[in-house]
């Protein structure tokens, strides 16, 4: 499995935590940047996550920036990314059974604590389906239709 990750110039410090993280997990991750604590416009590095994930050259995707709110509006611009503000690992697991989410962002302020069972219940829980497949569907309808 490969995890795209990317970050604003506010998330490295927690990116190369979360990076770290994934390679406790035996999880190969790309990162898409931020490099430097020099400023940067986060739609730039959640788009290309985005379409990593969306081309299927990543498995998911993880962006992270101050609070992790701009990363997910951002990320929910590219089509087809299903991306999810998580703060807790009931959050990660729901955005899976019944979101099948395919991002999720975090915010760098929030700290480390919890994040481990966060990411252990976003790759270990699978899309529910059933009723919440026609619920994607809309969604996708709504990328081309507004």
């Amino acid at each position: 499995m490969l995890i795209a990750v990317g970050s604003d110039h506010r998330g490295i410090e927690f990116k190369k935590f979360i990076i770290n993280c994934l390679i406790d997990m035996k999880l190969e991750c790309k990162d898409f940047g931020s490099f430097s604590a020099e400023s940067v416009d986060y739609p730039d590095i959640a788009e290309s996550v985005g379409k990593a994930v969306v081309s299927g050259q990543c498995n998911y995707g993880i962006l992270i920036c101050g609070t992790g709110i701009g990363m997910s509006m951002a990320a929910n611009k590219v089509k087809g990314i299903r991306a999810a503000l998580c703060i807790d690992d009931f959050m990660a697991e729901r955005a899976r059974l019944h979101n099948d989410a395919n991002v999720i962002c975090l915010g760098a302020e929030r700290g480390e604590a919890g994040v481990k069972q966060m990411l252990n219940k976003l790759f270990s829980t699978q899309f529910e389906g059933g009723r919440h497949q026609h619920r994607l569907d809309k969604m996708a309808k709504m990328e081309t239709s507004c």
